[in-house]
């Protein structure tokens, strides 16, 4: 683990949450401005690089979003998005590992939409952030079972089964603030 690393879960939970959402709007621009956003509070990368590396993420996205997408050029955004997140965040993975386990995410996501048993995306996420934050499994564990909580209620108000979307969103934001709140209290202060 980098000692130097640090998480503010609320902030890093409010860019990710309305990133979704402006996903899911496919708002791709305004996706662009929050991920920027993202990328400068949890990976410390400085502006002008976070515009690039937010280019990534976008279009790794946008690049997911048809079912009959190429995943080499997904996983390629990705890879090169968490190139730059290791050089700036001071935190020691693999990108190429990181994109990879990153695309499986997204597999495991739209592959168990609407399926009770959510164990392997739990592993995929369990793994993501372990190699991500240099956690064991262990550790990385709870923040992984928050983060597909908070896919789960993302599923719910895409599906159109949400009876209170704006009561959802911030139920999914909460979600993904107890997520990253769980990896920053594995990083001494």
């Amino acid at each position: 683990m980098s000692t130097r690393f640090s998480l503010n879960p609320t902030k890093i939970a409010h860019y990710e949450a309305a990133g979704w959402k402006a996903y899911y709007e496919r708002a791709w621009l305004k996706l662009l401005s929050l991920i920027v956003s993202l990328c400068q509070e949890q990976f410390r990368i400085p502006f002008p690089i976070s515009l690039l590396a937010a280019y990534y993420i976008v279009r790794a996205s946008a690049t997911w979003v048809p079912v009959d997408h190429d995943l080499r050029i997904v996983q390629d955004y990705y890879t090169r998005f968490y190139r730059l997140a290791r050089r700036y965040s001071g935190l020691r993975f693999d990108p190429i590992e990181a994109g990879r386990l990153e695309t499986q995410y997204n597999i495991d996501h739209r592959r168990l939409v609407g399926n009770p048993d959510k164990s392997d995306f739990i592993l995929t996420m369990t793994r993501l952030h372990a190699a991500l934050f240099g956690l064991t499994t262990e550790q990385a564990r709870p923040s992984a079972e928050l983060r597909v909580l908070a896919n789960n209620t993302v599923d719910l108000i895409t599906s159109g089964a949400s009876t209170n979307i704006p009561a959802d969103w911030q139920l999914l934001e909460d979600y993904l603030r107890r997520c990253y709140q769980s990896i920053a209290d594995q990083f001494p202060t």
